[in-house]
């Protein structure tokens, strides 16, 4: 009897230890890189950044509350010849038109943030289409040009939501650069931050109405120019056409020219 309870601890330690084992060599498979590069492929993913073998870079900001300093921002960026991309949300249209048309006629970009700066993750396709072309008509109204770019509200996207958003034409775009200006950082830390990240084909997420970016803005421009960047807006550092026929997209979200 007391050797029967021997072998029958025994097997329940081996089984135990065999679970153990059997879940830790599944940990490692399913977080491999070669399984997640293979799993992220498969995502559908907005452009983070170009590929290029050469110092150019984007700069962008997102607009969806305040309005203190964009004519500051118009100003230092025409200092230095600078041409940015504005993703402004719909509602913010509504509220300072004055303020689109003057990025407009300034020079910059101004593209579409969403129309109500929703969780786009919660919302069907048609919905999503419906919000696009809603913040569309109204920046169009005021600028005459319908946007061809969109950054989602938040950063937030899934698989249907760049699905439909491209199903419109349109580009998503993300960033590989994030300023953290909206953390109320110091101008010296955005500076650092920004500066110390740019690669050749970087996107650079800024904010207006953030507290010190505008203090900040000029210092990051020098640094950048003094390093032989080159500053262009998004459209003009993307490669447009169709994914996986014009460009490819890999597990970072890095653009590469040609087909997949």
């Amino acid at each position: 009897m007391k050797g029967t309870k021997i072998i029958y601890l025994r097997r329940k330690v081996f089984a135990a230890a065999a679970f153990a084992i059997a879940a830790v060599m599944m940990f490692w498979v399913v977080n491999h890189p070669m399984v997640v590069g293979a799993s992220a492929s498969t995502r559908q993913l907005p452009i983070y950044c170009v590929q290029k073998d050469y110092k150019v870079l984007s700069i962008s900001f997102d607009a969806a509350w305040g309005n203190e300093d964009t004519q500051q921002l118009i100003d230092i960026l025409a200092k230095y010849n600078v041409k940015a991309t504005f993703f402004v949300v719909g509602e913010w249209v509504d509220k300072y038109p004055e303020s689109v048309k003057a990025l407009s006629d300034a020079g910059h970009e101004v593209m579409s943030h969403s129309n109500t700066h929703a969780h786009f993750n919660k919302l069907s396709p048609q919905e999503i289409v419906e919000d696009l072309n809603a913040c569309g008509d109204k920046i169009e109204k005021v600028t005459g040009v319908r946007p061809t770019l969109f950054r989602c509200p938040y950063g937030e996207y899934d698989d249907h939501v760049i699905n439909a958003v491209r199903s419109m034409g349109i580009e998503p775009i993300q960033w590989d650069v994030d300023s953290l200006d909206w953390k109320d950082l110091s101008a010296g830390d955005i500076t650092q931050r920004v500066t110390s990240k740019v690669q050749p084909g970087s996107i650079v997420l800024f904010h207006n109405a953030a507290k010190h970016t505008p203090e900040a803005l000029p210092g990051i421009i020098e640094k950048l120019l003094q390093d032989g960047y080159t500053f262009v807006p998004i459209s003009e550092l993307i490669v447009r056409g169709t994914c996986g026929q014009d460009y490819t997209i890999d597990h970072t979200g890095r653009q590469c020219p040609g087909k997949s």
